[in-house]
Formats: C-alpha cells, sequence, structure tokens
C-alpha cells in the first residue's frame, strides 16, 4: 500500500502540470513555463538513483522498518505541502523554487522507498517465492498512475473546470496527509525482516554497503541489474 501511495504521490505532480505551470511561474510566456514544469517533473526521476544510494545505505546500517518511515513520511509531506504552496503572484518566483526542493525531496524518498519495499518482501518470504513477491510490486507505479488519474479526474467533475482550476488542483495533493497516516499507521505495526533482524543480532550487519555492493564480487549482480532496469524503464516510459 505504501508503495501505491508513493507511486500516486509521485505521478500526480504529471498529471497537473499544466496547472502547476501556470500558478508557479510567470504568465507572460506559457510555453516557457510549461517546459519548466516538466523540468522539475523530470528531476525526480534523475534524484531516484541518489535517493536509492542514501536510503538504502541507511536501511543497511538502522533496518528496513525505520527507513521506510522515513521515505514514506517524506514523500507524503513533501507531496501535500505542494498542495498549500503560495503561488507565484502572490511570491513571485520562490514559489517555483519551493516547488523544485519538494520535487528534488519526492524523487529521493521515491528512489529509497521502491528499492526498500522490494527489500522488505524479499527478506520475508520463502527463498523460491521471492520472485513471484516481488513482481506483485512492479505494478505499483501502474496502479498509483491509474489512481492519481482518477483522483485528478473525480475532483474535477466534482468541483467544476472553473473551481478546480482556481483551487481544487490543491484537492489531490491534499489528499496525501490522509493516505501517509493510514499507510505511516499499518508500517508501525510491522516488524523487522527476519533477515536483517538475525544480521542485527549477531553483529554482523555490513559497516560499508557501498563497498561491497561495487568493490567485491557482487559488482558484477548489481552490473546485471542496472540493466535489466534501464530497459524495463526505456520501455514504460517511452
Amino acid at each position: 500500500m505504501g508503495t501505491i501511495i508513493e507511486w500516486y504521490d509521485f505521478y500526480i505532480f504529471g498529471s497537473l502540470a499544466t496547472i502547476l505551470s501556470r500558478e508557479f511561474f510567470p504568465p507572460g510566456d506559457p510555453v516557457a513555463a510549461f517546459l519548466n514544469t516538466v523540468a522539475i517533473f523530470t528531476i525526480g526521476f534523475l534524484i531516484r538513483p541518489l535517493g536509492a544510494f542514501v536510503f538504502g545505505r541507511i536501511g543497511d546500517l538502522i533496518g528496513r522498518k525505520y527507513t521506510f518511515l522515513v521515505t514514506l513520511t517524506g514523500m507524503g509531506l513533501s507531496t501535500a505541502l505542494i498542495g498549500l504552496l503560495p503561488t507565484y503572484a502572490q511570491v513571485g518566483l520562490l514559489s517555483a523554487f519551493i516547488l523544485f526542493l519538494l520535487r528534488l525531496i519526492q524523487g529521493l524518498t521515491l528512489g529509497g522507498e521502491y528499492g526498500g519495499a522490494i527489500t522488505y518482501v524479499a527478506e520475508h518470504v520463502p527463498d523460491q517465492r521471492r520472485g513471484f513477491y516481488t513482481g506483485i510490486l512492479q505494478t505499483s507505479p501502474s496502479i498509483g498512475l491509474m489512481i492519481s488519474l482518477v483522483v485528478v479526474v473525480g475532483t474535477r467533475l466534482l468541483l467544476g473546470e472553473q473551481a478546480f482550476n482556481a483551487w481544487g488542483w490543491r484537492i489531490p495533493f491534499l489528499l496525501s496527509f490522509l493516505l501517509v497516516a493510514i499507510s505511516v499507521y499499518i508500517r508501525l505495526k510491522l516488524q523487522e525482516t527476519p533477515v536483517f533482524a538475525r544480521l542485527q543480532a549477531a553483529r554482523r550487519t555490513s559497516r560499508s554497503p557501498w563497498r561491497e555492493a561495487f568493490l567485491s564480487e557482487n559488482i558484477k549482480y548489481v552490473l546485471t541489474a542496472a540493466v535489466v532496469v534501464v530497459g524495463q524503464g526505456v520501455v514504460w516510459y517511452s
């Protein structure tokens, strides 16, 4: 559920890019405003690998559960705050700068959330079922995208075009407060993964996760996974 919510938060931005360009950039050149908004949207994708590095390391050091809580809370708050941002008419380009910062946080936290969720599930299920259960998580981007579109279209139809363009566009962002609160409550009930708990009890957790991943025999697996993900990304975003 948490991963779906994070993708919902991530895609709401793109679903409302036209309105965001009008609200947070100078009104004189709508094409430039839209391109700037798309650029900020793209930043969220480009920064995701850094989020995976940062939160992946944190997860290896202190555990998967607490890293989950940080990434989910960060994504939820950054999304909801977009719904509270003042517009260009109120504070000028400061609004666009804050929008940029919030999008960075979205990308960083999603980068940590997605890989962390797969790791969490993989360390809970039997070895022979890992592919099946982690594969289910691969549906979360599509589900999150569909939910974001349903919420946007539903809000627009409910409020009407004029009210939606004036203030109703904020509702899909603000809805993140409720969704994240529910998901955080659920995640607080989760247990740490058995694999990490055993390593922690035996004091065998990694002190240098990056070094073990990139400067050891594990590098071939990392590179293989990277090639697979790049191919998947090309197909998905094409």
